[in-house]
Parts: structure tokens; C-alpha cells; sequence
């Protein structure tokens, strides 16, 4: 409706000061001339807001004029509920978060708050898996402290299978993807993001740290994972694998089907196309599923897994003896 896209154009520029045409059609959107008619609108009900000319221009709201924060609709405060705090991982976090909550909790109406409750009542998040311990986020109060007071991060860096590095950065924002967080970051050599997991000793700096202009985070991040899954190298195998094996398979890994192989394998099984970062990788997979696949291709594969499996022979008529 027209009567809510107005208010979100007017808490946007509350919350942001200034905007372009561009950044309000996006963060709404509609286009560009919709966004100079509601500005327009909203100038002609008496709101305070003017436009700037020249490169840096754009929509911006009077600093000293404030509207009141419209109160919530039950499927806002449904939503808000939903993303309890206990998904930040981290205790410190979440009893902040908790505590924010709860004062929320007690400024609502009481028609409102009997519905919270509620709410919360039938809803837990568990962020821990069935496999062990969520990730480290120790470092993660201080990643959050350097991006709100704009300050640099120093920290130690543990990269899987090379030696810890140091890195002084300018935090740009925190990315929350599946169950990892993650620092993006500007860096001497361009954009870098860090898995806060791996984050060690990080210290506050003194110094100022410096935000590209137009600096747009969901769009940094898009353009970086893009440029991941094109630039990341990829392996690829070809294995035929028992039914319910390949169904799970399928689940949590990248395939494509692939034609079955002329061998005397059971029909039913499937022959999936499977991406892996390297050999290795591959090589390691295969031998975990043990009987309940073969590796078609490649051949060099083929002969990777041969080796390992005469070795593990070996190994074990030596420790039998």
C-alpha cells in the first residue's frame, strides 16, 4: 500500500539522514519516479523533507525533526519473535539481546504482550549441531565493537592448512550465512572476508578505520560470493551409488545425473556428477562410502583410491603380526 511505502521512505531517511533517488528505490522498490512523487507527497503533508542537487545529492529528512515510531503489527512482532536471540551463538550476545527483548516485551500493549509471550512459549532455536560444538565466536563482541565505534581490527588468522597470519583491517559489516558469521573487511589488497571462527587475539585499534563512499554491504557480499563460485577451483567426479546413499548425497552436495556405466552394477543405483575442491577431497569422500559406490571417473581417481586402499592393507597386516 502507498500509506506504508511513505512511512518506510520516511524511516529510512530518519534512520539514514541522507539517501539518493536510487538507494530509496532500491531499498523500496519501486522506481526512481515513484520515489520523486512520494517525496513529493510527503513534503506537500508538512514532513520536512528536501532534495540535494550535484553528485552527492539525494533525498534527506530535517535532523531535528523526528516522527513517532508507529507501533507494531502482530505479523511485525510474529516476525521479530521469530528470530530469537539464542541464533547469535555467542552467550554474551545473546543475554544483551535478551535483555532487549524483554524490555520490548514490557512497552507493548498487553493485548500484544499476551500474543509475545505466546509466541515464545512454542519457539526454541538450539544453534548447537548433533555433531559437537557450534564454532567459536569468542572473537565476535570485539568484531562487533570495532564495526560500531568505526574503529581498525588487529587479529591473528588461522588458515586450514598453512601457518596463522596477521592482519590489521578496516571492518566493514558481519555477515551471518547458515550457521558461520563472517567479517567482511577492507584490506592493502582489496575486500577480504574472515571466518570470525578463525579469529584469534583480536585487539581494538586507535586509529579511525575507513569506509569506502556508497559502501553497500548485501551488495559488496553478493559480488564476493559470486566472484567465489566462478574463481574457486572445482574437481569434479563421477560415481554410481546406491539409491538411498545418492539420495542423501543429493541433499547436501552440488550433483548432476550422469549416464550409467556399462558394468554389471544394479540398475537402481544412480550415477551422479559430484563437485569437490580437489583429489583429495574426492579420494577421501569415495572411500567413506565404502561398498556402497564405485568411482566411474576419472581414472586418476580411480588409482588414487587403489593406492590408499593397498596401503590401508598393509598397514593392517603389519599391526596384526
Amino acid at each position: 500500500m502507498r500509506s506504508d511505502r511513505l512511512l518506510s521512505a520516511l524511516l529510512l531517511l530518519q534512520a539514514h539522514g541522507r539517501l539518493t533517488g536510487r538507494e530509496l528505490a532500491e531499498r523500496l522498490e519501486v522506481s526512481a519516479r515513484t520515489v520523486h512523487r512520494d517525496m513529493e507527497s510527503l513534503s506537500a503533508s508538512g514532513v520536512p523533507v528536501y532534495a540535494l542537487r550535484g553528485a552527492q545529492g539525494g533525498w534527506q529528512l530535517d535532523e531535528t525533526w523526528r516522527t513517532q515510531v508507529p507501533s507494531l503489527s502482530e505479523p511485525e512482532l510474529r516476525a521479530l519473535l521469530m528470530a530469537q536471540p539464542r541464533v547469535i551463538g555467542n552467550t554474551h550476545l545473546e543475554a544483551a539481546a535478551e535483555r532487549a527483548l524483554e524490555k520490548l516485551m514490557a512497552a507493548l500493549p498487553t493485548s500484544l504482550r499476551t500474543s509475545a509471550a505466546s509466541i515464545r512459549q512454542r519457539l526454541y532455536v538450539d544453534p548447537t549441531g548433533w555433531r559437537g560444538p557450534t564454532e567459536d565466536l569468542s572473537a565476535l563482541p570485539i568484531v562487533q565493537d570495532a564495526l560500531s565505534l568505526d574503529r581498525k581490527l588487529a587479529f591473528h588468522y588461522n588458515q586450514p592448512g598453512r601457518q596463522q597470519i596477521e592482519r590489521t583491517v578496516d571492518p566493514l559489516g558481519l555477515i551471518a550465512k547458515g550457521n558461520n558469521w563472517y567479517l567482511f573487511a577492507d584490506t592493502p589488497q582489496g575486500f577480504r572476508t574472515y571466518t570470525v571462527a578463525r579469529i584469534e587475539k583480536p585487539r581494538l585499534l586507535d586509529q579511525p578505520s575507513h569506509r569506502p563512499a556508497h559502501f553497500d554491504l548485501p551488495t559488496a557480499w553478493k559480488a564476493s560470493t559470486e566472484r567465489y563460485q566462478t574463481e574457486r577451483p572445482a574437481y569434479y567426479a563421477t560415481l554410481s551409488i546406491e539409491p538411498r546413499t545418492a539420495e542423501w548425497i543429493s541433499i547436501w552436495r552440488t550433483t548432476t545425473p550422469a549416464p550409467h556405466p556399462q558394468t554389471a552394477l544394479p540398475k537402481d543405483w544412480k550415477t551422479l556428477r559430484i563437485e569437490f575442491d580437489h583429489e583429495g577431497e574426492a579420494a577421501f569422500f569415495a572411500l567413506g562410502l565404502g561398498i556402497r559406490a564405485i568411482v566411474v571417473e576419472p581414472e586418476a581417481l580411480r588409482t588414487h583410491i587403489a593406492a590408499d586402499i593397498a596401503a590401508l592393507i598393509r598397514r593392517s597386516q603389519t599391526s596384526s603380526v
